[in-house]
């Protein structure tokens, strides 16, 4: 057994049919067959139960599965320990965000902070939906800002930032010209939603259920913010953000309107509770006191 065709294992899982799961790993759907049929008789037990629209996880399987990905996150975090000390635990922070982020506040934090330790590398990365939170589980960043939300277990935190939430719609809608509107206003409305997020941060999203009982319009899915503005652009659907969206990703094609009725975002600052890296309370620090200027 090697990582490798636990990853195939994990891969067939996601995609349900072999041919699309070979189309993603590059491999010939032969050799993806075989690598299965290996796996199970080095098991002794059927992992999939193969139909007419692709395969399905037996129980054996989706024990085995799981496991699986457990394996593959831990190989994960074996190698981010190693990139560390390959790096010099000194000389770089990585600092993952979503989309948009925390607004200025994520700039503006990583650039205090360079200007204050000049020797060190200031790394950001950009996830999509919920990821950032995996990515700080997972070792490949040591510090995030994190939109809420989000499973924090394991993790200190602290709320760094809130900002209001607004509809994004194709210009000539007939909404698009409003200065603010109820969530009761685009009920109606086809939603853009993602599979790739838990399902709590996608319904905190959508706010499902609405004040009045009735749950979103599903829309089309997308994967990061790139598609999902595509789809609104087009009139495929209409979609929610952060109000730091409409600045970070404006588009003549685009309106953004601002949601009157519904909670703001909150984003926080957190890292693993039992890291030891001082470049992660560093970084930390900076952005407590970014913060309190902004409230002040």
């Amino acid at each position: 057994m090697e990582l490798r065709q636990l990853r195939y294992l994990v891969a067939i899982d996601d995609e349900g049919n072999l041919g699309r799961t070979a189309e993603r790993l590059y491999v010939s759907q032969p050799a993806l067959s075989y690598a299965l049929k290996s796996l199970e008789a080095e098991f002794g037990v059927r992992l999939f139960d193969r139909h007419a629209g692709g395969v399905t996880a037996t129980p054996a399987g989706r024990d085995i599965i799981t496991e699986a990905r457990r394996t593959l996150q831990q190989a994960e975090r074996v190698t981010a320990a190693a990139e560390r000390h390959r790096r010099g635990a000194t000389g770089v922070l990585r600092v993952g965000f979503e989309a948009s982020g925390a607004g200025e506040l994520t700039t503006r934090a990583r650039a205090e902070f360079a200007r204050r330790h000049p020797g060190v590398r200031v790394e950001p990365k950009r996830f999509d939906w919920g990821e950032e939170a995996v990515a700080l589980r997972d070792g490949r960043v040591d510090v995030a800002f994190v939109w809420l939300p989000a499973d924090l277990s394991g993790m200190r935190s602290e709320i760094v930032h809130t900002e209001a939430r607004v509809v994004g719609l194709p210009v000539g809608h007939p909404l698009a010209d409003r200065t603010g509107m109820s969530i009761l206003d685009v009920k109606d409305e086809p939603l853009m939603w993602t599979e790739r997020a838990p399902r709590a941060w996608v319904d905190w999203w959508a706010v499902n259920p609405r004040p009045d009982g009735s749950v979103p319009r599903w829309g089309p899915t997308n994967d990061n913010v790139e598609e999902m503005l595509e789809q609104v652009a087009e009139g495929a659907a209409i979609c929610f953000a952060p109000a730091s969206m409409a600045r970070y990703y404006a588009r003549p094609d685009l309106a953004w309107v601002p949601l009157t009725d519904v909670e703001p975002l909150r984003v926080a600052l957190a890292w693993p509770d039992a890291t030891d890296n001082p470049l992660v309370h560093g970084f930390a620090h900076v952005v407590r006191e970014l913060a309190a200027l902004r409230r002040q």
